[in-house]
């Protein structure tokens, strides 16, 4: 950070005599949104009634304690209207002293009049710029008459100078204060001197003086303390009485937030002298720990009444006390501070999240300023409700600050104010599109100027717009032909008049890198835009750009002709709406950007994600070398960001659903909607092992079994394409496999608030870790070819050694590097989390080292990508990262990039586009969401359920689209409602059954009666992350009172109920889902709701399976496939079917009669003929009616396909599941309580792992053996 006290205005510049800090534009502030005062709505001028004087700095331009000024001078239409003036005693003025007086002004007037102060000592003019507004206090008679009054600026002398005018009006009898902001004052369109300037610019720095026109009529005004002022106001100064530190939720005061519960700041008001304060002065005390998670405090100033109105003001401000006793070696190097503010909505929980940083670089106590244009609408969260993406500034609640990782101490602040003027916009501006023109040697380049007036009025004036091609690396008059000229638009010229100047180039026959052409633009009296035009003649001829060398050829060419700045900058990712400039993905070099949850462009289409991909990857291309950006982004079940893509079910629905051939569809339907829009990258998939269900990202995981998830990794090559040749295709991304290793596997730790396990350690023996949460990374790499993977946040803590010693993944090396790249056999690159280096224990520089020499390629950085390029460099000379580790992650990086066609085709391919939510896709989507449907019990079989009669349907998950996409929906912890285009589970009904008499009653409140049957819908809220967490913004994983009063009173009332549970894992059931016939997992089934319907009403058949433990309390947790004592409420694969039986075993015969099989296969099939053929074993339905004959039948069949050496997964899939079915048919009848449950649990549970690992004839034994123990 460094000082700035020239802070830019509206007539020039001013000097503040404080320190004042400028800031880095916004970073991230990971804090749950806490609370904040509204104030009397905008006015020209605003007159102030018994209200205290304001709290920044005055200067007094006149008191009349000393009579009337000889400098007043009095005007008007006649003589006889020629006002009267004196001084009168004043001691009934707020703030007036014994003996003070006032400025009395008698008139009667027809025409016009009034009074005019001019300055002429000592040196005529004075210099206004250290302060934002002119004030006086007024005495009238509430006549209701319009007074106008005017300040002057620049000329020779008061009578020669400029007219800036405001008003108020005569409405009190009472004194009151006219205070009006410097930007507030509109030119004067009626008047202007002759002899002064007409440059519509208020040059604060040569005022002239003030002026009164007084209004028509007759009456008398009084005036007094005519001052400048400093627009400042006091938020907390945390003097009596002071804001209640940690008061209860929903009310106002000062809160603390934490990601550990064992370092939760402490809050204390201190004594606290400084220079300016006065005695006694306190501030308050915050003592944070980031060292192992995230802390910081809020400060609600109220919570759903009286919001602020900070709109008049330009800036937030607050005194600090850093504890540091030494300021760091540099500007900017010390501790970065993230600072958000609140604004609109309905109260503190529900308001609109804007952020910046600041960095702690100095000793002691300092004043940091933060102009409102540096804050930044948050992308990684915010909560629902009052999001309009603007900052208002009419409805403010609070703010918040949360140190960066890393910070263990104690700061303090004092006297938070809003401070300053607001920005003003220009009345003209010219702006020049494109501001980057690519083109090939030779071509052209046509640069277009738009002249554009406020309100869209012609212009009042002429204007005159100056060009010239400046100074780039092209040479003029070789490498292109030099342009020079102006344009004179005159008075009265059209708002949106265009212009425009075209710029050639010569062709030559030389190999070259990019050169670029700036164009100048100036003008007077007009805005020209700080995005000059940059005109970019293409490299060409170079080995790396010729597309028929060999990928490996081309890297190496290329990166021997990168400087190390270069090579930095592919190693650096930024969040879109970090960057300081337009220009700097090619400033900084960048290799990439992303967009966060819910970082989108707006309007949030299919085509302006296109656009705005492009014109970053345009601006990119403005480099020598020209290599393009690669785009990331959260596709993590479907194009998640974009409203109106195609939502699929998170992949513990996937996991459900069995399915790896759907799996890979998805993926794809993913991949095409994702690049068809401009990103090239999906940070997908997760292939975490989930072994905790309280953990907040458990829906990411595809199961607690490795072998699960290793089956559906089929989604790698469902977003990549399955060989590598498939990667530049425009209907394939590449994937980013996550989030290695063991995130799936953190320790949960008990309490309240924060993140309860995400982010936590894996604590476990290496063997184990091995196995469960490493295992999956190996097909991921050698079978499916991911292209880069992402580290988790978490640390892992091996127990081998008998010492606690958790290290942080991002920080691995041995990991990171010797296994997964090295030992595994990884070659594509490895991607940080979000910031994640940053928890990486050390400073910012030892975070940077540590990172890469263990092995991370690319850094998300995700905001300070300027500090970490630095940083990186200053290592790399200073020889503590070496340069083989650069040129490592650079190869891998480029080799990426060249893979997915970037060089070719870096814009978006948008063949797609119009695919994007189309009904194929959702077709894609629905499919999956009906074989995600878990079926747990169904009681006397109502399902599936007649498409005729009346339902009733109660539940407010029913018709929420936001609710049953969960999470990472349109923003990172997505949203109740409509967010995006869908179909809920209601209209999915209305759908499937149309000939149904289907009532929706959200709260149950409308009549039960004569209805046949009932679908309720309950579940959780959406959530990400530890956000999520058990113990953590009040989530658990039980059904919540309401919701089970709502199941008691409607399956009381119909006679079939049925239960869905949306949720992204299991919820606990105990008794409060006694009274439901038929209780669906439905886990997060995304936008196509009628996935959901197909099920209930027979479409298709219930086929989905548990991918995790159905724990029967939360003291279970947690419960996994293999654990000793295993009885949870149902056992992972788990679910019932609604097809029968039979056809399964006909269809398992169908496709052993396909195959060329040996003797053994010919008597499988006889037995199985026989089996089909014998009315004893089949209810003519199809479902089973003799067990025992059944079992043994397909007990046999298993045998003799054993022997085999055919491979026939699909006949074991088929055999698995149909002794499944007599199995849990058993199981059913015996009770979840029965005594015999932990075994039959433990044996099905096996079944499921074994059939997952290619052993399906031990799967058929033990699920054999469970139906003997339930069936006694």
């Amino acid at each position: 950070m460094h000082p700035d006290p020239d802070r830019r205005r509206r007539g020039g510049s001013r000097t503040r005599t404080a320190a004042l800090l400028a800031l880095a534009l916004p970073a991230s502030l990971l804090v749950t949104p806490t609370v904040a005062q509204a104030v009397p709505d905008h006015v020209t001028a605003r007159a102030v009634a018994a209200e205290p004087p304001p709290a920044g700095v005055r200067r007094t331009v006149e008191d009349y304690e000393d009579g009337v000024p000889p400098e007043v001078a009095l005007f008007a239409s006649t003589d006889a209207e020629r006002p009267e003036v004196a001084t009168v005693a004043t001691g009934d003025r707020p703030g007036a002293g014994d003996g003070d007086d006032a400025f009395a002004v008698r008139y009667d007037i027809d025409g016009w009049g009034g009074f005019t102060h001019n300055f002429t000592a000592p040196d005529g003019h004075q210099d206004w710029r250290a302060y934002d507004g002119f004030s006086f206090w007024v005495k009238g008679e509430g006549s209701g008459r319009s007074v106008q009054f005017e300040i002057k600026d620049g000329g020779a002398h008061g009578e020669a100078s400029e007219l800036w005018e405001s008003s108020f009006v005569d409405d009190s009898t009472g004194w009151k204060q006219v205070r009006t902001t410097f930007p507030e004052f509109a030119w004067r369109t009626s008047y202007q001197p002759a002899d002064g300037p007409k440059d519509r610019e208020l040059q604060l720095d040569r005022m002239w003086g003030f002026a009164v026109n007084l209004p028509q009529g007759a009456g008398e005004l009084r005036f007094d303390q005519v001052e400048l002022f400093t627009n400042v106001a006091t938020v907390a100064d945390f003097e009596a009485p002071r804001p209640p530190l940690d008061p209860p939720a929903g009310q106002p005061g000062v809160s603390t937030f934490a990601g550990d519960a064992s370092r939760v700041p402490k809050l204390s008001y201190v004594d606290a002298p400084r220079d300016g304060a006065p005695a006694g002065n306190q501030a308050l005390a915050v003592a944070v720990d980031t060292t192992t998670s995230w802390a910081g405090f809020s400060h609600n100033l109220s919570f759903d009444t009286d919001p602020q109105d900070w709109s008049r003001f330009g800036g937030f401000r607050f005194w600090y006390f850093s504890p540091l006793t030494v300021p760091p070696a540099a500007p900017g190097a010390g501790r970065r501070i993230d600072l958000e503010i609140k604004d609109g909505g309905a109260d503190a929980d529900h308001s609109e999240l804007w952020t910046t940083s600041f960095t702690e670089d100095w000793v002691g106590w300092r004043l940091v300023e933060i102009p409102f244009s540096r804050f930044a609408y948050r992308t990684d969260y915010q909560p629902v409700g009052g999001i309009n993406k603007e900052l208002d500034l009419d409805r403010m609640w609070g703010y918040a600050m949360q140190p960066r990782s890393g910070y263990a101490d104690t700061f303090r602040i004092d006297d938070v104010q809003v401070y300053g003027v607001p920005e003003v916009k220009p009345t003209v501006r010219v702006d020049a599109t494109p501001a980057v023109s690519l083109l090939d040697e030779g071509g052209s380049a046509t640069v277009t100027l738009r002249l554009t007036t406020t309100g869209g009025a012609p212009l009042e004036r002429d204007v005159t717009l100056r060009y010239a091609t400046g100074s780039g690396s092209a040479t003029a008059g070789e490498d292109y032909e030099p342009v020079e000229g102006e344009f004179v638009l005159p008075a009265g010229t059209a708002s949106g008049t265009t212009r425009q100047i075209t710029v050639s180039t010569r062709p030559d026959d030389r190999a070259e890198t990019a050169e670029n052409i700036p164009l100048t633009i100036s003008g007077s009296g007009v805005a020209v835009t700080e995005d000059l035009p940059n005109i970019v003649v293409n490299a060409h001829g170079l080995p790396y750009l010729d597309a028929s060398r060999p990928v490996r050829e081309r890297v190496a060419d290329l990166l021997g002709r990168m400087s190390v700045e270069e090579k930095v900058g592919q190693m650096t990712q930024a969040e879109r709406n970090a960057l300081d400039a337009p220009d700097d993905p090619a400033t900084w070099r960048l290799g990439s950007l992303l967009s966060g949850g819910g970082s989108v462009p707006d309007p949030n289409t299919p085509a302006s994600w296109a656009d705005m991909v492009d014109g970053y990857q345009t601006r990119a291309l403005q480099t020598r070398l020209q290599i393009p950006l690669v785009y990331g982004v959260d596709s993590v079940h479907g194009h998640g960001n974009l409203r109106g893509a195609t939502i699929f079910p998170h992949n513990i629905g996937l996991g459900a659903a069995r399915d790896p051939g759907l799996v890979e569809r998805a993926g794809h339907v993913t991949a095409k909607e994702t690049r068809a829009t401009g990103p090239q990258w999906a940070f997908a998939p997760c292939v975490c092992v989930a072994r905790d269900d309280r953990w907040g990202r458990t829906y990411e995981s595809f199961g607690e079994d490795p072998a699960l998830v290793v089956a559906n990794e089929t989604v790698i090559d469902g977003l990549q394409g399955r060989s590598l040749a498939d990667r530049d295709n425009a209907d394939r991304v590449l994937a980013s496999v996550k989030h290695y290793a063991g995130d799936g596997g953190t320790t949960y730790q008990p309490g309240s608030g924060g993140y309860r396990i995400d982010q936590g350690v894996t604590t476990m023996s290496r063997a184990e870790f091995d196995r469960v949460h490493l295992g999956p990374y190996v097909p991921a790499v050698r079978r499916h070819h991911a292209g880069t993977i992402m580290p988790s946040y978490s640390s892992v803590d091996f127990t081998d050694d008998g010492v606690g010693n958790p290290v942080k993944m991002h920080a691995h090396k041995e990991l990171l590097t010797d296994v997964l790249k090295q030992k595994i056999g990884f070659d594509g690159f490895l991607i940080s989390d979000y910031a994640a280096i940053d928890q990486i224990p050390g400073d910012y520089a030892s975070d940077v080292r540590t990172s890469i020499n263990a092995g991370l390629d690319m850094i998300m950085v995700p905001n300070e990508y300027q500090r970490f390029e630095e940083t990186l460099l200053a290592e790399i000379e200073a020889g503590t990262v070496p340069m083989s580790r650069i040129d490592d992650a650079v190869g891998r990086i480029l080799t990426q990039k060249f893979h997915l066609g970037l060089f070719e085709q870096p814009f978006t391919d948008r063949t797609h586009l119009a695919d994007v939510g189309s009904p194929a896709h959702r077709a894609v989507a629905r499919e999956a969401a009906a074989k995600s449907q878990v079926l747990l019990r169904d009681n006397g079989r109502v399902l599936p359920l007649p498409t005729t009669g009346k339902v009733y349907v109660a539940g407010g998950n029913a018709d929420d689209v936001g609710a049953q996409a969960g999470g990472w929906t349109i923003t990172w912890q997505g949203g109740n409602g409509d967010i995006t285009p869908g179909t809920s589970i209601v209209e999915g009904i209305r759908q499937v059954a149309p000939d149904a008499e289907v009532t929706f009653s959200a709260d149950a409140s409308a009549p039960l009666a004569g209805h046949d049957r009932a679908v309720v819908v309950i579940g959780e809220r959406p959530y990400a992350e530890g956000q999520g967490d058990v113990g953590n913004n009040g989530f658990t994983m039980t059904v919540s009172a309401a919701e089970r009063d709502l199941v008691r009173k409607v399956c009381a009332a119909v006679a079939d109920c049925v239960v869905l549970v949306v949720s992204g894992r299991p919820l606990v059931l105990d008794d409060a889902l006694a009274g439901a016939d038929a209780v669906v997992a439905s886990w997060l089934p995304g936008t196509e709701g009628a996935g959901v319907a197909d099920v209930l009403f027979g479409k298709r058949p219930f086929t989905g399976r548990l991918p995790v433990s159905w724990p029967r309390s939360l003291a279970q947790e947690p419960v996994n496939v293999g654990d000793a004592g295993y009885d949870p409420l149902y056992p992972y694969g788990w679910g019932l079917r609604t097809d029968p039986t039979r056809d399964r075993v006909r269809e398992l015969r169908a496709g052993l009669a396909a195959v060329e099989g040996d003797g053994r296969i010919r008597a499988a099939l006889a037995l199985l003929d026989r089996s089909l053929r014998d009315g004893r074993s089949w209810h003519a339905d199809g479902s089973v009616r003799d067990e025992r004959r059944v079992v043994k039948d397909l007990v046999a069949v298993s045998a003799l396909l054993a022997l085999t050496e055919r491979d026939g997964a699909a006949q074991h899939e088929l055999l698995v599941s149909a002794l499944r079915d007599v199995a849990q048919a058993a199981i059913a009848r015996d009770g979840t309580t029965a005594a015999s449950a932990g075994r039959t649990s433990t044996l099905t549970a096996d079944a499921e792992h074994a059939l997952l690992v290619g052993e399906p004839t031990r799967a058929v034994l033990k699920l054999a053996e469970a139906w003997r123990v339930a069936a006694g």
